[in-house]
C-alpha cells in the first residue's frame, strides 16, 4: 500500500509549485491510475513520491518511508523515462548486472526477459532499441527484484496501440497477486480500462479521487454507439443534417459496422436512420470515450444488459435502449437506393459500394420447409485469437523491432527469495559485469599500448632518456606516461558511469556510496591497472627489441624489482586517485582531473616541502628496522618494502599517496554525512 500525503514540491522563482498538497492512497491488489493532462503533475509527484525531488510531504510504502527501507528495489519497482543503461550494454547484460546487486541468481534475467517478450532481442545493444521495447526492458528492470510495488509513469508510451492490452494484462497480474500498481497516464479511457481506483490531477492539484466504475460513469464523455451495415452512409448523414442545423455533432467510425456519435441523442440518430431507410442493428447511449471492447482487461464486469436487436453493448458501459424505431423502416427514402438487385442466376446481389468500388453478394434467402423458413442454426464458438506472427527480420542499420505479445495469457516471473541488504548484495560480481559488460575497458587499453609504443620508439630515436622511463614510454615533458593516465580513465570511469547511468539508484536519485562496493571498485581497478602497466612494458619492451636491439630492452636484474614495485604502485594510485574522484565529484571528468592534478599541483608543493631529503632517509630505513626488530622478514621483504619507500619518497609518488589519502579521508566523511546507500 501507498501513502501519499501532502506532497508539494518547491516552486521556482515566482511560479506556482507543480505539485501542491496532492494526497491519495494505492491500495495492495488495486490499480490505480494517476491520470492528468501533459504539465498536470503526474511525473512530478511520482518523484516526489519516490524521493527524487526536493519537496514537502510523506510517503509510506506499507507503512515505512523509503528511506528507511534496507533494500528499497525489494519494495518498489520504478520505471520512470527511459532505461538507465549504457547504451553499448546489452539487454541481458543489463539485467545480470543488476541481478548480482540485488542478489538474485544470474538466470534471472533469462526470466524476466521471457516475461516481457524481449527473448529474441536480449543480445541487442540497448542504443539500438526502438522505444516500445525500451520501455519493455524497464518493465524487466522493475521486475527483476520481484518487488511488491510497481510505480511507473506512462507505461504504454513508445508500445503500439495492439500490446496496450499485453501491459494492462500484466499489470494486472502483479496486482491480481496482492502488489501494489501505481500507473500514470494522460489518456482517460486507458484509465477507466486498467484502474481500479484513478485519481486525476489538474494544474498539479487532486480534482478527484473515484473509484474506476464510478470515474467511468461520471468523468468520461457521453456518445450513442451505433451498429450498422450502412454505416458509411449514415455517418455522412449524420454529418450532413448537423451541419443544416448548425449543431456540433462529431462521428466517429470505429472500424466494421461501429458509430460512435458525440453530442447527439438516440433519437435523433434513430430518426435520421428512419427517415432515410437505413436498418440500425444496435442504438445505445454509453458512458465513456474507451472504444470498442474496452474493459475487456478488467479482472471481471457484470453482464452487460443487452439491447431488443440482440447486440450487447462493451463492457463497462451504461446501455439503454432508445424509444425511436432501430427495425426497418417502411417511410421511403428521399433519395432511394435499391439495397438489392436480381443476377443472371437469380442470386440477390448488393448494390451497395464497397471501399473497392465493387458490389458484394448478399446473403441467400433462407431455405423454407413447406412455406415456413426454417430455424437458424446454432452457432458455433469462435476459436481464441492466435498469437500475432513474429515480426520480419530488420534491415541493417535499423532499430530492432518488438516482437509482439500473445494477449491471451501473461505470466509473470517465478517469485525470488533473496536476503535483505543494501544494495548491491554482491559488489564484486556487480563490478566484474559492470567492467566487462561495455568495449569502454577494451578500448582504453588498447589505445594505452598503441600510443606508449610508439612513444618509446619515438624517445629511442630522441635519445638522452633513461632506460626506465623508455620502457615506461614517459617523456619528461609528460607529467604521467600514458599507462598512468589509461589506469586513472578506467579507475574514474568506475564511479563516474554510476553517476551517468544510475542503474543501482533508479529509486532514489542517489548512487550507492557503500564501502563494499567502493572497495571493489578499487580492487577491480587495481586489477586493470597492473594489468595494463604489465602489458604496456612488455610490448614496449618487443617494440624497442624490433627496432632498435636487445640493449634498449634490457633492464638490469638489479633494478627490475625496485623499478616493477614504482611502475605498479605509480599506475596502481592513479587508478585509486580516479576511483575517489570521480566518486567524490561525481563526474568521471573530474576523476580524470584530479589524477592529472597529482604531478601539476600537488608534486611541486610536495617538492618544495620535502626538498629531495625523503630518499636519502628511506634508503637505509629497512635495516634500521632489521635492527630494532629481532623479527626476519620472510621472502626477502625488506627489498619491497625499500622499494615502496623509494617510490614513496619520489616527488611523484609522495603527491599520489599524499592525495590518495586525502581523497579516501573525503570520501569517507562524505558518506557518513549523507548516510551510507
Amino acid at each position: 500500500m501507498i501513502e501519499a500525503i501532502g506532497l508539494t514540491s518547491n516552486p521556482r522563482k515566482e511560479l506556482p509549485p507543480a505539485v501542491d498538497n496532492v494526497s491519495f492512497e494505492a491500495h495492495a491488489g488495486r490499480v490505480t491510475a494517476l491520470l492528468g493532462a501533459p504539465g498536470a503533475g503526474k511525473t512530478t509527484a511520482l518523484r516526489l513520491l519516490l524521493g527524487l525531488q526536493r519537496g514537502r510531504g510523506v510517503a509510506h510504502f506499507r507503512g515505512r518511508p523509503l528511506h528507511r527501507i534496507t533494500q528499497p528495489a525489494r519494495e518498489v519497482g520504478v520505471l520512470l523515462g527511459d532505461v538507465p543503461g549504457h547504451p553499448a550494454r546489452t539487454a541481458r547484460g543489463h539485467l545480470r548486472m543488476l541481478c548480482a546487486a540485488v542478489g538474485a541468481p544470474a538466470a534471472r534475467a533469462d526470466e524476466v526477459l521471457e516475461a516481457v517478450g524481449l527473448v529474441s532481442l536480449r543480445d541487442e545493444r540497448l542504443g539500438t532499441l526502438s522505444r516500445g521495447a525500451d520501455r519493455r526492458l524497464g518493465l524487466a528492470c522493475a521486475l527483476l527484484p520481484d518487488p511488491h510495488t510497481l510505480v511507473l509513469d506512462q507505461p504504454t508510451r513508445g508500445l503500439p496501440p495492439r500490446e496496450h492490452r499485453w501491459l494492462h494484462a500484466l499489470l494486472r497480474a502483479h496486482a491480481d497477486q496482492g502488489g501494489t500498481v501505481l500507473c500514470t497516464t494522460a489518456d482517460p479511457k486507458e484509465a477507466a480500462r486498467i484502474g481500479d481506483h484513478v485519481v486525476t490531477l489538474d494544474e498539479g492539484r487532486v480534482v478527484a479521487d473515484q473509484d474506476g466504475a464510478e470515474f467511468s460513469r461520471t468523468r468520461l464523455r457521453p456518445r450513442v454507439a451505433v451498429r450498422s451495415p450502412h454505416a458509411a452512409r449514415l455517418s455522412a448523414l449524420l454529418s450532413k443534417e448537423a451541419r443544416a442545423a448548425r449543431r456540433s455533432v462529431e462521428v466517429v467510425r470505429e472500424g466494421g459496422n461501429r458509430l460512435c456519435v458525440y453530442g447527439s441523442t438516440c433519437a435523433d440518430v434513430g430518426e435520421i436512420a428512419f427517415r432515410h431507410g437505413i436498418v440500425v442493428h444496435q442504438l445505445a447511449d454509453e458512458v465513456g470515450d474507451m472504444g470498442p471492447g474496452a474493459g475487456d482487461d478488467r479482472p471481471t464486469a457484470p453482464t452487460a444488459p443487452t439491447t431488443p436487436t440482440g447486440h450487447t453493448p462493451p463492457t463497462g458501459h451504461t446501455a439503454h435502449t432508445d424509444p425511436a424505431p432501430t427495425a426497418t423502416p417502411t417511410a421511403p427514402d428521399p433519395d432511394p437506393r435499391p439495397e438489392t438487385a436480381p443476377t443472371p442466376d437469380g442470386e440477390p446481389v448488393s448494390t451497395a459500394p464497397t471501399p473497392d468500388g465493387e458490389p458484394v453478394p448478399a446473403e441467400p434467402a433462407a431455405p423454407t420447409r413447406d412455406g415456413e423458413p426454417l430455424p437458424a442454426p446454432t452457432p458455433e464458438p469462435l476459436a481464441p485469437l492466435a498469437a500475432p506472427a513474429p515480426a520480419p527480420a530488420r534491415a541493417a542499420g535499423t532499430a530492432p523491432t518488438v516482437p509482439a505479445a500473445p494477449t491471451a495469457s501473461v505470466q509473470l516471473p517465478p517469485p525470488l527469495s533473496v536476503r535483505t541488504a543494501p544494495a548491491p548484495l554482491r559488489p564484486l560480481r556487480y563490478e566484474l559485469r559492470r567492467a566487462a559488460g561495455t568495449g569502454t575497458a577494451l578500448r582504453v587499453g588498447v589505445a594505452v599500448i598503441v600510443v606508449s609504443a610508439l612513444t618509446a620508439v619515438l624517445l629511442a630515436r630522441i635519445g638522452h632518456t633513461p632506460q626506465p622511463r623508455l620502457l615506461a614510454a614517459w617523456p619528461r615533458e609528460l607529467p604521467l606516461p600514458p599507462a598512468a593516465i589509461g589506469a586513472g580513465l578506467l579507475g574514474a570511469l568506475a564511479f563516474g558511469e554510476e553517476f551517468r547511468h544510475p542503474v543501482l539508484a533508479a529509486d532514489r536519485g542517489t548512487v550507492s556510496r557503500r564501502l563494499g562496493l567502493l572497495t571493489a571498485k578499487l580492487f577491480v581497478a587495481s586489477v586493470s591497472a597492473v594489468l595494463l602497466a604489465v602489458l604496456t612494458v612488455g610490448c614496449d619492451a618487443q617494440v624497442l627489441y624490433l627496432v632498435h636491439g636487445r640493449e634498449l630492452a634490457e633492464v638490469p636484474p638489479a633494478d627490475w624489482l625496485p623499478l616493477g614495485a614504482s611502475w605498479l604502485g605509480l599506475v596502481t594510485g592513479c587508478a585509486w586517485a580516479g576511483v575517489l574522484g570521480a566518486g567524490l565529484f561525481r563526474s568521471s571528468s573530474a576523476g580524470l582531473a584530479v589524477v592529472l592534478a597529482v604531478p601539476l599541483l600537488v608534486e611541486p608543493v610536495v617538492e618544495w616541502v620535502t626538498r629531495g631529503t625523503q630518499v636519502r632517509t628511506a634508503a637505509g630505513f629497512p635495516q634500521r628496522l632489521r635492527e630494532v626488530l629481532p623479527l626476519r622478514w620472510p621472502f626477502g621483504g625488506e627489498r619491497y618494502l625499500e622499494g615502496a619507500l623509494r617510490m614513496i619518497g619520489q616527488p611523484v609518488g609522495g603527491a599520489l599517496t599524499l592525495s590518495v589519502v586525502a581523497l579516501a579521508c573525503a570520501f569517507l566523511l562524505s558518506t557518513r554525512r549523507r548516510g551510507v546507500r
